[in-house]
């Protein structure tokens, strides 16, 4: 008998010889677990009757796991992290709130900067090192994608790095489904394999549930290299033709985050210059830029709207980056400090992502401190600790809404409704991008909040708040289902958070680092 898994819920054993991407989803299960216990390699190792080295092959998805080996582990967790049975419980968290949160907190490495690292990886014959690349869900999908193409991706034995090397032809025709349809991010492929393949399939992108995200400034953005798509039976056909070595003129119809990161792929893929305006400058977009470099792409305009890159159709070199930091993430940890009245320090804000939102906070009366700044390891991205003190909060005069950058991060603006639930007087948020997202921020009227959903897009929240516990669901969407956290955390009592999957999808370790600046996350299973 051995391990399969599903995602965001507990291992089964099965009597099928398990898949390497179940066996890492079950290793990425014991290693949370085991960081929020607080526990070394060695120290579950003892415990379980094993090495340390044979934890690290565990947790890096290169060992079997026998039914005995799985009782022992779930023994030494003090929970059922791993299922024996038939029943696959989902995980909850228990909050209980009002608690002054102290001590410093790190942001860690960008999701979104990761996936796109990841995709770009394929352009590249060599080995590409990705430093203290982010451990969540989104970043597994896309990993157990790449392998199914035949593609070594190996974790350190920390399960810091990620080393990757594409073999010299990809086999396509085992590309996982399964995980390609659980992201949106699968559509990053196409900019990478255009210039690779005369044709090609990639399965239906799927991703949170905010509304109707068109593909279609994706696919208008490709066509001009060569891409054309026949949509049919929850695939994405793809053929290509050359589109020659001319210099290629594109103008995004939206300025998107992906479409961007999508056109610099196909472009650094093809010999020849192509020249991209309205262009994200936005944070992952230039991560991206910053590795492409590494491969000897030259691109000029990087953190610019117009972009000018100098492509190569072979790529073979051996390369090392570290990712920048999450500005989503150190809005997050931010905010937690925000609603909670605390003073802490969030270390390694990558500020330049962040300016617009602080200066929107500073504009609501909250006081905070900023160190100078620095580097961050990739020697690009710049850094600040942000130390935010206890405020009495007003409402802004206008409207709170994202914008492409340098405006506010379309993933940072749902944090301001739960942050102007606590201020004084009412704010609108217009989340105008989304289809729906700002429907699952009401959410928060279960917490005792004032929020009144003018139309789809549009909010009303009155607040001061005063927060009270209480047993919500997770919304389907990454951000709102965060934002009902940060709720729970000033709330009066214990509240209940269930179905918290979703989450695990952009942080990794989130419970565990928030408890370790005093907050009290416990989870459970039904």
């Amino acid at each position: 008998m051995t391990l399969s898994a599903q995602k965001d819920q507990p291992a089964a054993v099965e009597a099928d010889e398990p898949s390497e991407s179940m066996l890492s989803t079950a290793g990425r299960l014991i290693r949370q677990a085991r960081l929020e216990r607080k526990l070394t390699q060695a120290e579950l190792g003892a415990r379980v009757g094993t090495s340390q080295s044979a934890i690290n092959r565990i947790e890096r998805g290169g060992q079997n796991l026998t039914l005995e080996l799985l009782a022992r582990i779930n023994a030494a967790l003090g929970n059922e992290i791993l299922s024996l049975g038939q029943s696959k419980p989902n995980e909850h968290i228990r909050v209980e709130g009002q608690r002054r949160l102290e001590g410093t907190i790190s942001v860690k490495s960008s999701k979104n900067g990761a996936v796109a690292l990841l995709c770009a990886s394929l352009l590249n014959k060599g080995r590409t090192t990705l430093h203290g690349i982010a451990r969540i869900v989104e970043v597994d999908r896309i990993i157990d994608v790449l392998r199914s193409m035949g593609v070594s991706a190996t974790w350190s034995a920390g399960g810091e790095d990620l080393e990757i090397i594409v073999p010299k032809d990809l086999v396509l025709g085992s590309i996982d489904a399964d995980a390609g349809r659980r992201t949106r991010s699968v559509l990053m492929f196409l900019g990478p394999l255009l210039g690779q393949h005369d044709a090609f399939s990639l399965p239906y992108a799927g991703g949170c549930d905010l509304g109707t995200r068109t593909v279609e400034p994706h696919l208008i953005a490709l066509r001009q290299f060569g891409l054309s798509i026949d949509a049919t039976s929850g695939w994405y056909r793809a053929s290509v033709s050359a589109p020659g070595d001319e210099e290629l003129r594109i103008v995004l119809t939206e300025r998107g985050d992906t479409v961007t990161e999508n056109a610099i792929m196909a472009a650094a893929g093809r010999d020849g210059v192509t020249v991209i305006r309205n262009a994200s400058p936005n944070y992952m977009v230039q991560d991206l830029c910053f590795y492409l470099e590494l491969l000897g792409i030259r691109i000029e305009g990087i953190g610019t709207t117009t972009l000018r890159i100098h492509g190569r159709t072979e790529i073979d070199v051996d390369v090392d980056y570290w990712p920048g930091e999450d500005p989503v993430e150190a809005m997050t940890l931010i905010t937690a400090g925000i609603v909670t009245g605390s003073e802490i320090t969030v270390a390694r804000v990558p500020v330049e992502f962040m300016e617009i939102e602080l200066s929107v906070l500073a504009e609501m009366g909250l006081s905070y401190d900023l160190t100078p700044e620095y580097l961050g390891a990739n020697g690009r991205t710049r850094l600040v600790d942000v130390t935010v003190h206890p405020s009495r909060l007003r409402a802004p005069v206008d409207k709170i809404h994202s914008m492409p950058f340098p405006g506010i991060n379309i993933d940072n603006l749902p944090f301001f409704a739960v942050i102007a639930a606590g201020a004084q007087g009412t704010t609108l948020i217009h989340d105008w991008v989304y289809e729906g997202r700002a429907i699952h921020l009401t959410d928060l009227t279960r917490l005792g909040a004032d929020v009144r959903l003018r139309d789809p897009h549009r909010l009303d929240v009155t607040g001061p708040t005063r927060w009270s516990a209480a047993d919500v669901i997770c919304p389907p969407a990454l951000r709102p289902a965060v934002v009902i956290l940060l709720a729970m955390l000033a709330s009066k009592g214990t509240s209940v958070l269930r179905n918290v999957g979703v989450i695990e999808r952009g942080y990794e370790g989130l419970w565990s680092r928030l408890n370790s600046i005093g907050a009290s996350i416990e989870t459970f299973r039904d």
